[in-house]
């Protein structure tokens, strides 16, 4: 939970919105991994697929959180789909940075906590599991073409926007309401 909240976060609740619609009009239903089926198919993938453990470390855990391989937001627009969630336990969940601090691909954060937990010889295993996950199978991620990835950017980008600015103008409407009604 935030403790400060700013435009920017609900600008990015909004991203991550559109991000889950889009996923779910590939998918072709809801995918609220919250409740219900959509539920059990995260549990699916995570018992079924990963085998109770963590895609990245290979830890078994019963506190396994949903990790999106592209990620959810708006620097790698990935969708809220079954074939972009895996299981991760909560510190493989932290996505690492580069040394420019932006977010590293799922690919290279796999090899990082490889190399990190001295196990590279099962970098490649890993990655091949987590490219089947997403690839093949009922669970298989919608292969965007350039345009529609195009057209997710900008349209999130729009959208991140468009939030941001409609916060600051419900501010400064207040603060003008404030000043002519409440403080006189």
């Amino acid at each position: 939970m935030a403790v400060y909240n700013t435009s920017s976060d609900s600008a990015n609740t909004a991203i991550r919105a559109f991000l889950t619609k889009v996923g779910e009009h590939y998918w072709g239903k809801s995918f609220n991994t919250g409740s219900g089926k959509s539920k059990k198919i995260f549990e699916k993938i995570k018992d079924e697929v990963f085998g109770g453990k963590c895609a990245y470390c290979g830890s078994k855990s019963n506190k396994l959180q949903i990790e999106h391989l592209i990620m959810f937001n708006r620097a790698q627009y990935g969708l809220h789909h079954p074939g972009n969630v895996v299981p991760a336990c909560q510190a493989c969940n932290k996505r690492r940075r580069d040394e420019f601090s932006n977010y590293l691909n799922w690919e290279d954060h796999l090899e990082q906590i490889c190399r990190e937990k001295d196990e590279l010889n099962s970098f490649f295993d890993r990655k091949k599991k987590i490219q089947n996950h997403m690839s093949k199978g009922e669970f298989k991620y919608p292969e965007l073409n350039e345009a529609e990835q195009h057209a997710i950017r900008v349209i999130a980008s729009s959208l991140y926007d468009n939030i941001k600015t409609e916060n600051d103008k419900a501010l400064k409407m207040y603060q003008e309401l404030d000043r002519a009604f409440v403080k006189k």
